[in-house]
C-alpha cells in the first residue's frame, strides 16, 4: 500500500482539542495532524521513535543542560535517498540534543517537523500549523 501523504495536506491542520494517547508512554499525546501523518505516511514508527526518548537519561540530560527543552522542543525528520535522520533541538539553528539515524525509510516527504510542548502533565506532539 502506497503512502498518500503530501506536504500540502498538512496545512489543513490548525489545532483542535482532540488528543491521542500513545500506548507506550501515556505521558505523551499527539494531535489529529500528527495522527494524519502517521496514517497517511505509514509512519506510526515515527511517533514511536520520538516517544521512545521521553523519560530516558538522554532526554533528562538535555533538560538539565538547556531548561528550554523541558517545556518545548522541536523534532525534524529529514529523508535522503531512502534513509533518514531524526533530530530534536531546543530551537532552530541550534545543535540537536538527540540525533538518530534511520537506515531505511519509505516515508513519502523529504522533511517533516513535529513540535513538542509540555503542559505540566503531558507532552503534546503537534504539527507547526497546529500551534
Amino acid at each position: 500500500m502506497q503512502a498518500t501523504l503530501h506536504t500540502s495536506d498538512l496545512a489543513q491542520f490548525t489545532g483542535d482539542i482532540i488528543r491521542y494517547a500513545h500506548p507506550l508512554n501515556r505521558q505523551v499525546v499527539y494531535t489529529h495532524g500528527v495522527r494524519y501523518v502517521a496514517e497517511h505516511g505509514h509512519a506510526y514508527w515515527l511517533i514511536d521513535a520520538i516517544v521512545s526518548y521521553y523519560g530516558t537519561r538522554q532526554m533528562q540530560a538535555a533538560f538539565r543542560q538547556d531548561p528550554r527543552t523541558a517545556t518545548m522542543h522541536f523534532w525534524r525528520l529529514t529523508v535522503t535517498d531512502g534513509s533518514a535522520v531524526l533530530v530534536a533541538q531546543a530551537d532552530a539553528g541550534e545543535e540537536p540534543f538527540i540525533r538518530q539515524v534511520i537506515a531505511f525509510t519509505d516515508f513519502p516527504l523529504q522533511q517533516i517537523d513535529i513540535w513538542a510542548e509540555y503542559d505540566g502533565a503531558h507532552w503534546t506532539l503537534y504539527l507547526p500549523s497546529e500551534h
